[in-house]
């Protein structure tokens, strides 16, 4: 063994001598602070006879040890522990920990010692020691690993985000242990917008570029799409590579075993930190749907009831015009030959039945009665009413929230890109129905109909999609005095998603693709093109923005519920977070990688169920054990659930079918909030002043609920992980420089 990397004492003590009823409730704590511990007679070189490794270690300090595994860099001691057994080794670089659960704990356990107290310190630790050295199928595969995080950083990095200029505004802000207030937006005469700013921009073959006409003249670009290609063809390659699927496979089977190893061993431990917490419990932690649409976020009954109630009281309500005459809802209804009367939920048949691998019947359960008419009537904001009754029910589902106090929702709401003028139209119905909400925040989904609408004879190319899509923004931003609406909207709208049908058949991937501005064919765009467009115009659009101090969005689309593993593949390089990414399941690799950057899965396991994936099938509870940022979400709560808490609904059934704990549930209500693009202030008060840091100082359990334990134990194989891959690329490195010198001593022997 290299002694550079020899581990440092081991501390065990033996708890045989303890009554049984005292050794069973010894609790196991880890304390790097071990100096005032005593070593029992039990393990003393006089009483008992120890290994050759324990005698060199003998007259080492034990104050301030701490043990690694054999297995794991030196940079990563801090992480990894020994949590009992016996060491045997020699001097052959391999260790062998054989365990004694029954015999052996970390520390002698006195009467007077808070079995609470304990618990929140620490808590059991599984380690796999072994030899040191790495296969070369490993160290090939770290490095190709290496090689697609990196990818991903390069991407990620280059999009703006706004929370790095608020953390000190933060800082100051968490002195305040009250929950921040809500500014409501007020209405357009009190605010005064910024005029004008000296900015230029323009669209650039499918990407807007824009620049500074005074001082430094910066200009804000995006990474260049073949420059995108090329890597995502470069990852791809490392996700079909043997040696990578190998290891990622054993890497995540053996976290999945680990996790279970640590809920034998401590779910008793943080179920007594879960009790020590006053008030907070499952129901008022903070739970947010990141994943529900707009136009379905309501249940079937609310609904029912809202139709019932308006045909009775605006009869009169002219809400078509059909062939220049004027139709009131009374005799929309009268030509359907329905009352409200009739109306029931079988009437609605608004529930996604038999739909299972049928995305365009379940499309259709978007329309009351079968009714596209009453579907542009009831959940449209661009209709003959603008939109009044459709903002009257969202305003009711708002109500519901805010009485709840402790669900919170990110609804998607569309931009189509058919007509340049969507985003003046979308505004002005949020901003002049006011629906604002301290529960809500917004998101903008783009649906990929270009096909569509390049059938209809709307648009000419792609690239003109696109910027019926961005330009308005742009505008926006850099004139908000002349969109006051649009920017005033804009200040709540926090992330953009794509959203269609992905099993759909594409054009397969190939070099020459043509690109946005030359793409006037009637076929759709490939999925991958799609999160380029999107993810380019969304960055030079945050980069403009955060010049100027506004607030920026995220990248967050539908990926992995369907269709091709290249969709996920794509994601990995571009997104913040993904809905869905069930498909995961069939490639370890890029399941490993989405593990490692932590990136966010909103799964809906009861929305899959209806479409592409049974419940009991679903990889959600695989996922969670693995330690994937998971969390659940409704999805369309109108087709699917029946509850008047949705996502409670969705949490529920989650819980009973896989079995999740308490734990479990706050860990993926904890995980909800994270992936959120709430206001950073509030994700201080809801999950902890410093909650952007991994591991305990990034979890306050009085607020999430989330046991300390759980956390650290998450961390700690996150971080492992994170250094087997680094030790596995520079050992590769390191082969392959042995390999060039190796050669070049037998280039020279030849020449010689």
């Amino acid at each position: 063994m290299d002694p550079k990397m020899d581990p440092k004492p081991l501390l065990l003590v033996n708890t045989s001598s303890l009554s049984p009823a005292r050794r069973e409730i010894a609790v196991p704590v880890l304390d790097t602070n071990m100096g005032s511990l005593k070593l029992p007679p039990a393990l003393s070189p006089k009483s008992r006879a120890i290994s050759p490794l324990a005698q060199r270690r003998r007259k080492m300090s034990v104050k301030g040890s701490s043990v690694h595994s054999s297995d794991t860099p030196p940079h990563s001691a801090d992480m990894t522990f020994f949590d009992q057994g016996l060491i045997q080794g020699g001097t052959s670089g391999y260790t062998r920990l054989q365990l004694n659960r029954r015999n052996m704990t970390n520390v002698e356990i006195s009467p007077g010692n808070d079995i609470r107290k304990m618990a929140n310190q620490s808590f059991r630790r599984c380690i796999i020691t072994g030899p040191n050295k790495i296969q070369p199928e490993e160290r090939q595969a770290c490095a190709q690993i290496m090689t697609a995080m990196k990818m991903r950083d390069k991407y990620i990095n280059d999009n703006p985000n706004f929370l790095e200029k608020i953390r000190e505004e933060l800082k100051i802000e968490n002195k305040n242990k009250t929950e921040p207030d809500y500014k409501h937006p007020s209405k357009i005469v009190d605010r005064e917008f910024e005029g004008k700013s000296k900015h230029g921009f323009e669209m650039v073959k499918g990407v807007f570029e824009a620049w500074e006409e005074t001082g430094n003249k910066t200009r804000f670009v995006a990474h260049d799409v073949q420059e995108f290609f090329d890597d995502l063809a470069d990852l791809m390659d490392i996700i079909a590579s043997g040696p990578c699927k190998s290891v990622a496979y054993n890497r995540l089977r053996v976290l999945e075993a680990r996790f279970q190893l640590h809920l034998l061993l401590n779910d008793h431990l943080e179920l007594l930190q879960q009790k020590a917490v006053s008030h907070r419990d499952f129901y008022n932690v903070r739970k947010i749907d990141n994943h529900v649409h707009h136009s379905a976020c309501m249940n079937q009954k609310h609904l029912l009831r809202f139709i019932k109630s308006t045909v009775k009281r605006h009869p009169n309500d002219v809400v078509t015009v059909k062939g220049g005459k004027k139709r009131t809802l009374a005799q929309v209804f009268h030509d359907l030959k329905l009352t409200p009367y009739d109306l029931s939920i079988d009437t609605l048949n608004m529930r996604a039945e038999k739909t299972f691998h049928r995305f365009d019947k379940f499309n259709t359960k978007y329309n009351p009665i079968g009714q596209p008419l009453l579907r542009e009537i009831f959940l449209k904001q661009s209709n003959h009413i603008k939109g009044r009754y459709l903002a009257r029910l969202t305003r009711q589902v708002f109500d519901d929230l805010e009485s709840n106090k402790y669900q919170f929702a990110e609804y998607r709401i569309s931009i189509y890109g058919r007509k340049p003028n969507e985003w003046t139209t979308l505004a002005a119905w949020v901003v002049d129905n006011m629906l604002f909400s301290k529960n809500v925040t917004w998101m903008i989904q783009v649906p990929r109909l270009y096909k569509v609408w390049r059938k209809m004879k709307m648009l000419n190319s792609f690239q003109e999609m696109l910027d019926n899509i961005f330009r308005q923004l742009f505008e926006a931003t850099i004139d908000p005095s002349a969109h006051p609406k649009l920017s005033m909207f804009l200040e709540q709208v926090v992330a953009f998603d794509s959203v269609d049908d992905e099993s759909q058949r594409e054009r397969g991937y190939y070099d020459e693709m043509p690109l946005a501005d030359a793409w006037e064919s009637l076929e759709n765009p490939p999925y991958s093109m799609w999160s380029y467009y999107m993810y380019a115009n969304i960055t030079t659009l945050n980069k403009l923005r955060q010049s100027k101090g506004m607030n920026t969005f995220t990248y967050r689309p539908h990926a992995g519920e369907a269709g091709d593993i290249e969709h996920l593949a794509a994601t990995f390089l571009v997104a913040n977070s993904i809905n869905h990414g069930i498909l995961l399941y069939h490639s370890p690799v890029l399941q490993y990688l989405y593990y490692l950057k932590q990136i966010g899965l909103s799964i809906s396991p009861l929305s899959n169920n209806l479409l592409f994936c049974k419940y009991e099938d679903n990889p959600f509870p695989r996922f969670f054990r693995r330690g994937l940022n998971v969390t659940l979400s409704t999805d369309d709560p109108l087709m699917i659930h029946v509850t008047k808490e949705p996502l409670v609904e969705e949490y529920s059934v989650a819980a009973q079918v896989w079995k999740l704990t308490s734990t479990d549930l706050c860990e993926i209500a904890r995980n909800s909030v994270l992936q959120s693009g709430f206001h950073p202030k509030f994700k201080t008060y809801w999950v902890g002043k410093n909650y952007w840091k991994p591991g305990v100082q990034g979890n306050d359990v009085a607020r999430t609920n989330v046991p300390d334990i759980r956390v650290q134990y998450r961390n700690e194989l996150w971080r492992e992980e994170h250094s087997f891959v680094a030790y596995g690329k520079h050992h590769h490195e390191k082969a392959l420089k042995s390999a060039k010198i190796e050669m070049k001593k037998v280039e020279a022997e030849k020449k010689g």
